[in-house]
């Protein structure tokens, strides 16, 4: 082989060789960048929550302040159209949230102020609510039957100057949680440990003997909390106090038909609005025992909605 023949063969071969080369590098890049754009792609994909959480919004029991307000809110806003309100208890809403928070899969349940719920996830947000169907923050008020400022003075003083705040009632809940004591044990620790603020309420207040006083409270734990505390604080003067659990209805018409003396369970001006029109001018309204209480559409920090006219209509 001639030396010219020797060159060529030398440039054929060098140049197939940087085409193969050139070649498969082309490839290699052609599928790092098809895996980036996958990767971007995906990134960039919205998550449907709507569709996640199949247009369902978790509850709590039927006929409770905030299912109601839950049940106008779908009717109000167009974009909940097909939405369900899941109905089942308290607990059942908390065990699910507690699920979906472990798996941070999507959730989205009726939440409200205070709550121990807040105190272990406080990553937990409120869904704004443009239409204001949930009201702004609201007052938790002390309502009281007619005629009991004259029958039992001593009493009537003293439901009138029971007033917490929200941290209190959420650490009494929370503690409970945590521990497995029932709210009374625990309302009655809390007391002990804040005499100070339950001399105010008792500033004034004459001692009885055994003088009887019956309260109307709701089954949830933040009304059992603040009808612990009120019952252990009372008992300091020698009352003998009765908390009577019923559901938010019997509550207001207890109070309203003289039944019961007081309850300090009453969420206004919005959440408990339908069943206190109906008592008005047969109760005597305290005021606010507990401001900033909120109710709303509640989801973890990591689903990503701000408002509630940020969820999708049901197909």
């Amino acid at each position: 082989m001639n030396l010219f023949t020797k060159k060529n063969l030398f440039v054929i071969t060098l140049t197939a060789l940087l085409l193969v080369a050139g070649c498969g590098s082309g490839e290699e890049n052609n599928e790092e960048n098809t895996d980036s754009n996958n990767e971007t792609n995906g990134s960039d994909e919205a998550i449907n929550y709507s569709e996640e959480v199949e247009y369902t919004i978790t509850g709590i029991e039927p006929g409770a302040g905030i299912t109601v307000t839950t049940e106008k809110a779908i009717e109000e806003y167009e974009n909940l159209n097909g939405w369900q309100l899941e109905q089942s208890s308290t607990a059942a809403m908390v065990t699910a949230l507690d699920e979906a928070i472990s798996n941070e899969e999507p959730i989205i349940v009726t939440g409200w102020n205070p709550h121990w719920k807040f105190a272990k996830y406080p990553d937990l947000k409120y869904l704004d609510d443009p239409k204001g169907v949930y009201g702004e923050a609201e007052n938790i008020q002390s309502l009281a039957r007619q005629g009991l400022k004259e029958d039992k003075p001593n009493a009537y003083k003293l439901i009138d100057q029971f007033e917490w705040d929200v941290e209190d009632m959420e650490s009494i809940m929370y503690e409970s949680k945590e521990t497995g004591d029932d709210i009374d044990e625990v309302a009655k620790r809390w007391v002990e440990d804040n005499q100070e603020k339950v001399s105010q309420w008792l500033e004034g207040v004459e001692d009885v003997d055994g003088v009887e006083v019956e309260l109307a409270s709701t089954p949830w734990d933040s009304e059992r909390a603040s009808s612990s505390v009120l019952a252990e604080a009372m008992s300091q003067k020698g009352f003998d106090v009765t908390v009577t659990p019923v559901d938010v209805a019997a509550v207001f018409e207890a109070v309203g038909n003289g039944d019961v003396d007081a309850t300090i369970a009453a969420w206004l001006p919005l959440t408990h609005n339908d069943f206190y029109q109906k008592v008005k001018d047969d109760v005597v309204d305290l005021g606010p025992n507990l401001q900033g209480a909120k109710i709303g559409i509640v989801v973890p920090e990591y689903v990503d909605l701000e408002s509630i006219e940020d969820l999708e209509p049901a197909e």
